[in-house]
């Protein structure tokens, strides 16, 4: 079974404020459903936002190898 949250739940699993929240749906930068009036996030959609927006540490290597590809 899914769990869906609320906008202010949403909020607190991701540990932001309701504001950034509420941008994201209305960015469209997060999947959402609508209940009326009432929007609902799902906890796996959450989760694809995060490993989506996940950035790789840099390491020397991958700055020697992009370095020597730029002459």
């Amino acid at each position: 079974m899914t769990t869906y949250l609320t906008v202010v739940e949403a909020a607190e699993h991701l540990n932001t404020s309701v504001r950034f929240v509420r941008r994201l749906v209305a960015d469209r930068r997060i999947a959402f459903h609508k209940v009326g009036t009432h929007v609902r996030i799902a906890v796996a959609d959450l989760e694809v936002f995060v490993q989506a927006s996940r950035v790789e540490a840099i390491t020397y290597e991958g700055v020697r190898r992009d370095v020597s590809g730029a002459a």
